[in-house]
């Protein structure tokens, strides 16, 4: 399997990093992708990416709720250290007015600069899109270019779905909480293909049943691939290998 979301680099794994790694390997995890949220974390995630090597994979990105009063130095920052490494995709980035829309403007400035970087340098975009979903499609319409990607921690209805099918070549990342009850993405899932869905965690965030309310960690990725598998009539192996693929396909996995 693959965590195509995993803040591995994360203060809360400094006490047991060792174990929460490998409890992940012996689940099945081969890779996983660590999204960029800003300059704060660009240390913690690079020395991660190093002491993991072909484990753990560094993107980079101005996360929405990151953008505050100096979001023109978060952003320069982005470019000043994109030839730093090789970044499997732009990320985290989009657009968040779940918390506050006193940036609203220059979330829409920052996520319009970020799918063009995506778009000149041949990389797919991790899009957090809480409570803008139509801001998000109207930024894509603006930058007006082809765009590949992921909508992260979808959970959204079938509606929602095609609209993404819309706007680009997009997959849907679908982590814990499917596994919540009376989850609505459930209903989705059914006719949602495969091929469309990616596996992921938020962790330490978003942990799934039965270890709600806990922290999340990328082991617990099999239990979103067995309720991947029980909503789609499908088994666990069939889940893996596709959903396996279609991240490789994604984010174009080289040797570091």
């Amino acid at each position: 399997m693959i965590d195509t979301h995993s803040h591995i680099y994360d203060e809360a794994y400094d006490a047991d990093f060792e174990q929460v790694v490998a409890r992940a390997k012996a689940a099945g995890v081969e890779r996983i992708v660590m999204p960029g949220i800003d300059s704060g974390c660009y240390d913690r995630m690079l020395h991660c990416s190093d002491v993991l090597g072909d484990f753990a994979w560094p993107a980079t990105g101005l996360h929405p709720t990151e953008v505050k009063e100096n979001w023109r130095e978060q952003l320069q920052f982005v470019w000043d250290h994109f030839g730093d490494r090789q970044w499997v995709a732009i990320g985290e980035i989009g657009m968040d007015l779940y918390w506050s829309k006193e940036f609203l403007e220059q979330q829409r400035e920052v996520f319009c600069a970020q799918l063009e970087l995506a778009f000149e340098k041949d990389l797919p975009v991790i899009i957090h899109a809480r409570e803008a979903m139509e801001e998000i499609f109207a930024c894509i319409k603006e930058v007006a270019k082809p765009l590949r990607g992921v909508f992260h921690a979808f959970t959204g209805s079938w509606e929602t779905y095609n609209q993404i099918k819309r706007a680009g070549d997009f997959k849907i990342g679908i982590g814990g909480v499917v596994t919540f009850k009376n989850a609505h993405v459930a209903a989705a899932l059914e006719k949602v293909p495969l091929e469309d869905i990616l596996l992921e965690t938020d962790a330490p965030y978003l942990t799934p049943v039965p270890y709600r309310g806990k922290r999340n960690e990328s082991a617990y990725i099999r239990y979103v691939a067995e309720k991947i598998a029980q909503v789609k009539g499908l088994d666990f192996e069939t889940v893996n290998r596709v959903t396996t693929q279609s991240a490789t396909n994604l984010f174009r996995f080289l040797k570091k």
